[in-house]
Parts: C-alpha cells; structure tokens; sequence
C-alpha cells in the first residue's frame, strides 16, 4: 500500500519554488545535463529542498543535500509495477525486483548486495501495483560506487541475465508467496478482494506478488523483453539525499548514466477506478480461529479533488480510540477489533474497513456485519464532528514533520512526488488540499462513495464453518483466461547499447572515509533518583521522551503471566481527570503521542511531541503515569482483548515456532512465559492484581529517561522538575532460575495442519549481553555464517537451492539469559533437504572456521555501519537506552570498533568452534506433522511433538 506524509497533513509550507532556463545555470553543468528547478529551505517550515535536473536520455534527477550526517541516500525509482503487466504475465515487476539484485555486466553474481554490506551501507527494492523502486543508504564517502551500481543495472542488466538465474528467483518469488501469503493468517485477503472489485482486465483485480500459473508459463525472453520496454531512463527518477557536493555528484551521474539510451516512451496510464453495481459477498476458509469481514468501497484515485475528504472520513470511521468503529464496535465488546482506512493507489482507490469478530459461538459475520453498517449509516444523520475533524488535522499536521526526520524519508517522499504527480514539491499542492477538507467535504464524499453504494464483503472464517459467514456468496470472479503463450525468440529482443568514453569494468573506490561521531550526552539525576541521560537534536522541533520503570514481566508473580502487557494497556486509557477519549483528543490536537508498553525488565512511557508543546504534553505524561483510572469496565474489556490476542497469536507459523523456542530452552522458568501470557493466566488476573503491580512496580526507583530532541539540559532539568518529587516502592530484586539443561539434540514438532511451509529453526541457550565480550565477539564471528544476505546460510538455502525466501541467525541476549537462533522457513517438500543444509553449514564453520576474505568483509562492513547509527531520534534513543540499560561507558562504541578492527581470525574460528557446533542445536519445526514426520524420523534423531498451551 502506497503510504503519503501527507495521508492527512496539514501545514501551510510555503516552499520557494526558482524555474530558470537561463543559459549562465545550464552553462555550469554538465554536457547533456540541464536545470530544471529549486526548492529551497524555509526556516521554520516543513519543507524538504531540493534541485532537480534532467539528462539528456529523460532520466529525472532530483538532489536534496543534508550534511547533518554523514551519509547518503540514493533511490532509482522506476514507474512500473504491476498495473504495467499483461494478463497472463502477473507478478514480473516483482520479479524483476528480485532480478536487480542478481548481478550485470560489470557486477558479479550477488556482488550488489556484498559491495555495499561491505561499505558499512543497507540497501533493498520494493515493488507495488504503481512502481518499483531500489535504494542504498551508505556512508557518504561511497556514493560514487552506488551510482556506478544503479547505473550498470539500467543499462547492463541483460547482460548477466540468464535461465538458471531466472529458475532461482523463480523459486523464491513463490517461497515469498507462500511465507507471506498462503502461510499466514488472513493472508490472502487483498487477493480475493482485487478478484471481487475489479474485473480481470483491471491491472488491480491481481496482486503484485502475482499467481505461480503465469510465473510458471514464462521463460527469462519473457523478463528481459519487459525489462526493454520500461527500465529505460525516461521512465525513471534518481533522487539522492544526504551530505553530497552537488556539483561532484552531477558530473559522477553524468558519467555512469549519460550514456544509457532511451528507452520506448511512456506514457501515464488512465485513471480506472472501481465499478460494481450490486453487493458482492464472497467467502475464504482460512486456517483461522477469529472470523473476519473485511468490505471494500471503490472511491476514486490518487490525486482526485476529494481524496483528502476520502482519507479523513477513513480515519474518522476507524483510526484511534475516538474513531466510529471503535467506539461501536470494539469499546462494546461486539468485536476484537475494527478499523478503516483509503487505500489509494495512482489509478484507483478503495475504502476497505473491517472488523474481526471473537472467537468460538460468538463469530458470527451476518451480525456484525448489520452492527458495521449501523456505524456508517449512522453517518447520515449525525454528520461529521468539526472536533474531530481538527484533531486528525492536528496530528498529521505533526507526522509531517516527524516525517523529515530522516534522509531516505525525505528522498522516498521527493521520489514518489515526482514520478506520480511529476513534481517533488507537491506537498504545498497537496496540504492546501488537505487545508480545504471541511465537514460538508467529508460528508459529501460519504454520500458519494459510501452512502447505500454497492461494496464487497469478504467473509472470512474457520475451515468448514460457512455457518459464519456475513452472506451466501454471490459473486464468483470470472475465469482467468490466460491467453495464449507465444515464446519470444533471443533476436526479437529490442538490446540498446551503451557506448562509453571510460572503462566501466573498474569500480570507483571510496572516497575519504568519513567519520561517525557519537551524539553528545548529557546526564544528570532527578532528585528522586532517577538517571537521566539526553542528546540535543535540532533537525526538526521534536522530542522524544521515554521513561523506563522497573515493571516488565520478569517480575510478574507465578500463575500471573502477561500481567506486566495487561497493566500497561490499562495505564493508556482514562486518569483521574481525563477519559481515554479525552486524552486522545488533546494529544492528537496537540500532534503528540504517549503509550505505554511493557518488556521484559521494564515498561515504558514514551512521548513524542513538537518542541513548542513539551509543557502541555508532559503535563499529560505525568496525569497518565501518576494517575491512572483503572476502572472494571476497562479492565473486563482489556482482558477480553488479551485473551483473543492469544487466539490470533497461535495461528500465525513464527509465533508458535517463537513460543516453541522458549518452551524448550527455558521450560519452567520465567523466561518460557508467553510475553501476553496464556488464556489461564489471564483468566486468573484481577483487577487488584493491575493495581497491586502498578503501586509496587511503577516506582522512580530503578527508573530512567532518555531524551532526544529539541531542547537543551537546562530547559529540561525545569521540565522534568514535577517528576522529581514522585515517591514509590524500593527497586525490585529478583535471583536468576536454574536453566534447563538439555543434554542430546531433538526435533520438536508444532503441528500446523496443511501449511505450504514449515517453519525450520536451530536454537541453543546462549549468553547474556556484553557490548564488547564474548557475545559480541561471537556475533562478529556469525556475520558471515548467518548475519547479512551474502552469509553462507542465505546464499545456500535461498539463492542455490531456492528453498526460502530467506535464511539467517543471530545471536542475542538480555540480562540474564540469551538465546542462539538460527531459522528459515522454507517450502514444505524442502523441509528435510533445508534441515541437512543448515547443520551442513554449521559443522562446516565450527569446524574450519572463516575465510580470510570474510574477516575482510566483516571488518569492512561492521567497520563502517555506524556512519547510519545514529541519524534519527528513535536510533539516537536506542543508543541512551542501551547505554542506561547496561550500565556501559560512553565509549563503548569506539571500544566496539577497535575490536572490529583488530579481532583475530583465529578468535573467531575459535568462538565458532565453541557456538557453531550443530549438535548443540535443538531443531523446532512447524508445519504440517502429518506429511513431515516420516521424513524427520529419517534424521534418527528423538522427536518431540510439543502441543503449546493456549
């Protein structure tokens, strides 16, 4: 789904817009490079400067410098995606994402993720229905090897294409169908819904990731013939963000992609939103507990007057606990959760809004379906609350400005602006019609799109249970009729060649290196004890604040799991003053947010607000900290949430395998407790229990706050000063449980009937956290086994033999304990064949240890990564809260480079002689028992059927 800043913002930016064809600024750049435009930088407003440029093959650039950090972010968006198909041929602008990444001419086979892992940089693509795009954040000194990249794979791309290439990503394009469709609950909800709105002939009526029939008629002529027709230059935009030289930059574009030709023009596809004349009601059995309806508005496109109104009565109908459907639906009890929201797309639009009904006798879809129309008939005669309204505008108009808090935000944000309204600088266009949007605006658009229109409802329910659903269906779609494959022929193919006045072969070498400082800290303690710890940021005029409490589950009393979640969600509704919708009223008109989450050794209350509204903001902090309402009513509704939360956390694959994992390394200790507990457990919770756990639990003592943002230590100490005087419990005390031990490896099995895939995961206790020791160490160590995309496990399981979507494993750790995990989950067939891989993989390093070309890649890539550390608040906050959570020097971070840089190989070899050893590994599978056992009981190994507890 196509995500906007401005989904429902409101500022009033006044971007200063320069036009210039003047030959003195076309007379500065380079040959075949010409000026289009400038946006510059208004202080005080939102606005995201930029210049953009266009060469002489049509290829868009647009630049927007940043040297607040030392990095850069390039995005080559290409306006392609799926709504670009043939019938027939479904899923290639997906496809071909995958085949960017497989190597060109001048870049070997997996060498584009590996050159810029090694960078110290991150990188991946996206596809959706409208375009596909391919981004790299690296440290700045690198950029002029990402263009040289980007630009190979435009014009050199074919070149290094082949069948066997193309029979791999075949292969892991249905692995990712199957992991994120087929296997997951709900999954194939848009799928059936795009076949009931739309007919076949609409590029929407199928989904990006496509059907397996048409991937499987095609051959690489097919690929290549539609990577001719729209990866031309002309129908692509290269945006850079970050701490570049304008001037060097233009020349290095001009030189790697000046010379890639045009290709064939494109032109903007015709609007084609959604036309049904009657209900449709359809129905999906899924593997699934919790029944769901899910219906389906066509509205309009993107960009159309009224999309703004759209977007807000989305949001009024079911974003937030003020929201209709909310307050009707989910505040009731009538249903586990309910929502809406516009999903909306460049050629058409959809108002989806859904709800998902309780479990057991109470699932039934005709009802709430009646109870869901009720709220959006009721529209008609209570009309629109101006409140409301305001309060949305209000926050979004925040989210706007949170929104630039990053570069490859802002450079995502001037892509998407260019390729689908051709103009980076539509945010003023677009706030101005966000501006307008009034309560006769939004009603208006009810009338039009929802009042007594025609929908589609999809039912979907338990397997077998079509005494659930909302309706008999009454629609089938048509019949796919795929037309006839006419193979294309190797001299059909319309190849453009490149002619260069320089040797591509050789790849540009980093410039010099840049250095990542760490942010500057201050610190300093409340007169109640507790620490404090920040870092100014004046980016954007926001703060990020999180205090930690030591009330997380590790001190829940036995029989009490999930009381730590259970005592957070009661602290975000109402207080002693304040309703849960007043408070969200306030907040939202405020653009703030506070919420209050718990984990394992402590709970959190985060706040995020612009700078100008820390008091007001705060002031709600403390009510929500200090006087919570836990009131009855809120309690049985919350714990009826808890106990259908974990319903829908057993149908989802990772889950159990997840809850598995704790049940066999930590059985009987507080570290195998579920973190939202069982359904006994949460039977068992009282309300006094809530109120018992917050007086003795949310104490100043062992408390702490990180701040991040725009304010200075002083300001602070002042702000912070109500909070000094709160009083509580001593700081809780707890001893660490004897772990299990597990003296012989097994296979334990989740049954997951008739699932597509099977969740595959070797697991082992492994050791507490330590920045700059063992565990560290060990994870430099693993790094090439399991930890980025070119490791052993990934380029084994995914890109040779194509049994994943994805291989990897990690090491972490906590306080007391940790955990060794590696994992996959692969196609059902291939469960066997992906087992005796990874223990191959396993053995192979514990035994011979690493190369010395992956210590060279390790020290390069781990070397590097903390010039893109450190750049947003969240990633500084991260940071303090390490630092305050473990008590660590302020110079861990050069400690931990130094040992990058100067560890031995035979250190690792030795770590992974002591971790890597796959007999350690106990093996969690689940998937389908029935099918798998035989083949499991081949490893001769003790097999374990483990039944997890809901």
């Amino acid at each position: 789904m196509q995500k906007w800043v401005l989904s429902a913002a409101l500022l009033s930016l006044a971007g200063c817009s320069q036009w210039s064809e003047h030959n003195s600024v076309n007379d500065s750049l380079p040959q075949g490079v010409k000026f289009i435009e400038q946006v510059k930088a208004v202080p005080g407003k939102a606005v995201i400067p930029y210049s953009k440029y266009q060469l002489a093959n049509g290829l868009t650039v647009i630049l927007s410098p940043d040297d607040s950090d030392p990095l850069v972010n390039v995005d080559v968006t290409y306006h392609v995606g799926s709504a670009r198909e043939q019938q027939g041929k479904s899923g290639f602008a997906h496809f071909f994402e995958h085949m960017m990444f497989q190597g060109s001419k001048h870049v070997g086979d997996q060498q584009h993720f590996k050159l810029i892992t090694e960078a110290g940089g991150n990188l991946n693509g996206s596809t959706n229905r409208d375009r596909t795009n391919y981004y790299e954040t690296v440290p700045a000194n690198q950029l002029q090897k990402v263009l040289w990249l980007e630009a190979d794979r435009m014009g050199f791309l074919l070149d290094a294409v082949s069948q066997r290439k193309f029979e791999i990503q075949r292969s892991t394009v249905k692995n990712e169908r199957a992991q994120n469709f087929e296997n997951r609950p709900y999954g194939m909800i848009y799928e059936k819904m795009a076949e009931a709105l739309y007919p076949r002939s609409h590029p929407y009526s199928w989904q990006t990731i496509g059907y397996v029939e048409d991937l499987d008629r095609v051959d690489v002529n097919d690929l290549k013939a539609f990577f001719l027709r729209w990866y031309g230059p002309n129908n692509a935009t290269l945006t850079i963000g970050g701490d570049i030289n304008k001037a060097e930059t233009l020349a290095w574009i001009n030189k790697y992609f000046g010379s890639i030709p045009r290709g064939p023009e494109v032109k903007n596809a015709p609007k084609q939103p959604a036309k049904i004349a009657h209900n449709r009601f359809i129905t999906l059995q899924d593997n699934i507990q919790q029944p769901m309806l899910m219906m389906g508005w066509p509205t309009a496109y993107l960009g159309a007057k009224d999309q703004s109104s759209l977007d807000m009565l989305g949001q009024i109908l079911g974003s937030g606990t003020n929201s209709l459907l909310y307050q009707k639906l989910v505040k009731t009890g009538a249903a586990v959760d309910a929502g809406a929201f516009q999903d909306c797309a460049e050629l058409a639009c959809t108002m989806y809004v859904y709800a998902m009904a309780p479990s057991g006798n109470q699932g039934n879809l005709k009802q709430l379906r009646t109870k869901v129309m009720a709220v959006i008939n009721g529209i008609k005669t209570q009309g629109i609350n101006q409140q409301q309204l305001d309060e949305i505008k209000g926050s979004a108009a925040a989210s706007a400005i949170y929104g630039l808090q990053s570069v490859a935000g802002k450079v995502s944000q001037l892509a998407a602006y260019q390729t689908f309204f051709g103009d980076p600088n539509y945010l003023p266009t677009e706030l101005a019609n966000v501006n307008r949007v009034t309560t006769n605006s939004v009603m208006a658009a009810y009338n039009k799109y929802l009042y007594q229109q025609p929908s589609v409802s999809l039912s979907v329910v338990p397997k077998g249970e079509l005494q659930l659903e909302a309706a008999q269906p009454n629609f089938t779609p048509a019949p796919r009729h795929l037309p006839a494959h006419h193979k294309i022929a190797e001299k059909d193919l319309a190849y453009r060649s490149v002619t260069d006045n320089f040797d591509r072969s050789v790849m540009p070498q980093a410039s010099t290196p840049v250095k990542a400082l760490m942010p500057s800290l201050y610190e300093f303690t409340l007169a109640n004890g507790i620490k404090v710890i920040g870092t100014e940021y004046k980016e954007t005029p926001t703060i990020t604040l999180q205090l930690s409490v030591p009330a997380g589950r590790r001190v829940e009393p036995e029989g009490k799991a999930g009381l730590a979640q259970l005592t957070a969600a009661m602290m975000n509704e109402g207080t002693a003053k304040l309703t849960a919708e007043q408070m969200a009223s306030k907040l939202d008109t405020l653009g703030s947010g506070i919420t209050v989450n718990a984990g394992l050794y402590n709970s959190t209350v985060s706040l995020t607000t612009l700078t100008k509204n820390l008091p007001q903001t705060l002031a709600l902090f403390e009510q929500r900290l200090l006087q919570p309402k836990f009131t009855e009513s809120d309690f049985k509704r919350l714990k009826k949430q808890m106990l259908e939360g974990i319903v829908y956390e057993h149908q989802s694959a990772e889950w159990l395998a997840n809850q598995a994992t704790r049940d066999v390394l930590f059985k009987g200790t507080v570290f195998s407790r579920p973190a939202d507990g069982t359904q006994a457990s949460i039977k068992a919770i009282t309300l006094q229990d809530v109120k018992n756990f917050y007086q003795r639990y949310y104490t100043p003592n062992g408390a702490d706050i990180v701040v991040v943002g725009d304010i200075k230590q002083a300001n602070l100490n002042t702000d912070l000063a109500p909070l000094a005087a709160w009083q509580g419990a001593p700081k809780p005390t707890f001893i660490t449980p004897t772990l299990p031990t597990l003296s012989q490896q097994a296979i334990w099995l989740v049954n997951k009937p008739h699932a597509p895939q099977t969740v595959v995961r070797l697991v082992r206790q492994g050791m507490a956290y330590d920045a700059t020791g063992e565990l560290f160490k060990t994870q430099l160590a693993n790094f090439n086994l399991a930890g980025n995309f070119n490791s052993r496990l990934n380029l084994n399981l995914r890109e040779d033999k194509g049994y994943t979507y994805g291989a990897g494993g990690y090491l972490t750790g906590g306080r007391e304990i940790g955990i060794a995990s590696f994992y996959a989950q692969v196609r059902a067939n291939a469960t066997l064949a992906a087992i005796n891989e990874f223990m191959v993989e396993l053995k192979r390093i514990s035994k011979s240890g690493l190369t010395a070309k992956e210590v060279k890649f390790m020290r390069l890539a781990v070397g590097q990564q903390d010039a893109l550390s450190y750049e947003t608040p969240s990633k500084k906050a991260a940071l303090l809260g390490t630092i305050l959570s473990y008590n660590l020097a302020p110079n861990f971070v050069a400690q931990r480079n130094h040992i990058v840089a100067t560890i031995t190989k035979a250190e690792m070899d030795n770590l992974a002689h002591k971790w890597f050893n796959p007999k350690d590994y106990q093996i969690i599978i689940v998937g389908d028992a029935k099918t798998l056992l035989p083949q499991l009981k081949t490893l001769g190994l003790p097999i374990h059927q483990l039944v997890l507890n809901q």
